[in-house]
């Protein structure tokens, strides 16, 4: 695993990371992602190509090494990054604001093409835009300040605002199908949203029982769209499906630390990955005898904990875990670290194809272009 890494440090720390969409009629490798800094005096959003043709040539780095492409100064930390289509990427500041930036691969230039400023914010202050998703043309925000806003980005204005989403922190959210999201907050929760709805209430909420462990990330499941992944402080990941009660279906410890993102593979779901501030990027796969994955095997009370999710430093055995009730054969999960030993956090990861990328706090981006899916 290890040997098909490409690592390229950057000088600042990365806390974003997205591979642009392919068109799925190609069946083109994905080639560019773009990044987004934070805790940097100045930050910036930067775009990268992996392509051997796409770098200047000047640069004697290794065949795959990422290449700069172009970067433009960005206002406050980049808290999350989006591509909207294949020119434009949507940002999320910790100064509340909501950027719409376009990407011109002809002259390998970025321009702002929307700004929203302060469109998270408290009475006498900005609030951090912590979570953005988008849907073409439409994008949706959460933030600290427990608003969700609705935006067109072919128009200046936002299109609607839910005011006391939550009263606390909104962490992240995703699209469930196309008029509804999912949003998770501080305090242990999911709460299921029906845009089609005035109301300003969710129409469903889900938590961790009695635990209140803040939850950072979330991810739908591509085919199952009732199929979710979260992660939060503890460093636990949860698979729940949203059609059975309110609790999760099933917990792995997955990190000693907070897990700050989650992503199923968008074309085989069977394989989900995780990334921690413990400095980690782990590779779940599921081994299944049946079409569905083990994540979805066996009832709701049945829990998986793979309890030694902590290689030792340097190592990367597979560790396999299997659901602790019923047929063991039916479900496993094999568990991979992806990168070698790290010390800081790894902040962001994003799959694509056979592509990965992540970001650390050690101002490095790894890219591991043959991720055996």
């Amino acid at each position: 695993i290890m040997d098909n890494i490409n690592a390229k440090y950057v000088s600042q720390k990365i806390s974003k990371t997205r591979w642009r969409p392919v068109s799925h009629s190609s069946l083109q490798h994905p080639e560019i992602f773009s990044t987004g800094s934070w805790d940097n005096e100045d930050n910036k959003i930067s775009f990268w190509s992996i392509s051997s043709n796409g770098g200047s040539g000047m640069d004697d780095g290794f065949e795959g090494d990422p290449q700069l492409l172009c970067e433009h100064r960005h206002d406050g930390d980049v808290l999350d990054l989006q591509f909207l289509d294949q020119d434009r990427v949507v940002t999320a500041s910790s100064t509340g604001a909501v950027t719409v930036f376009r990407h011109h691969q002809n002259t390998q230039t970025i321009s702002i093409s929307q700004h929203w400023p302060r469109a998270h914010r408290y009475s006498c202050d900005n609030a951090p835009c912590t979570g953005v998703v988008c849907s073409s043309p439409e994008i949706v925000t959460v933030g600290e300040d427990g608003r969700i806003i609705i935006f067109r980005a072919d128009q200046e204005g936002v299109i609607r605002v839910i005011e006391n989403a939550d009263s606390s922190t909104i962490h992240a959210v995703t699209y469930l199908r196309t008029t509804e999201i999912l949003t998770v907050n501080s305090i242990g929760q999911l709460k299921l949203w029906d845009l089609r709805q005035q109301s300003n209430s969710p129409s469903q909420i889900l938590s961790l029982s009695g635990d209140r462990v803040p939850l950072h990330c979330v991810d739908r499941h591509p085919n199952q769209q009732h199929i979710v992944a979260t992660g939060g402080q503890d460093g636990m990941l949860c698979v729940w499906d949203v059609r059975q009660g309110n609790s999760p279906f099933s917990l792995m410890e997955a990190h000693s630390a907070e897990m700050w993102e989650v992503h199923f593979h968008p074309t085989n779901p069977d394989h989900l990955f995780t990334c921690s501030e413990d400095g980690s990027l782990l590779h779940w796969e599921t081994s299944t005898q049946s079409d569905m994955p083990s994540f979805m095997q066996g009832g709701r009370n049945n829990s998986m904990i793979s309890r030694s999710a902590m290689a030792p430093a340097g190592g990367n055995q597979s560790l396999i875990s299997a659901w602790l009730n019923g047929d063991t054969s039916k479900g496993r999960l094999e568990t991979t670290h992806m990168l070698p030993s790290q010390t800081l956090s790894v902040n962001s990861l994003d799959v694509l194809g056979q592509c990965l990328v992540c970001g650390t706090d050690g101002e490095a981006i790894f890219v591991n272009r043959h991720v055996p899916v």
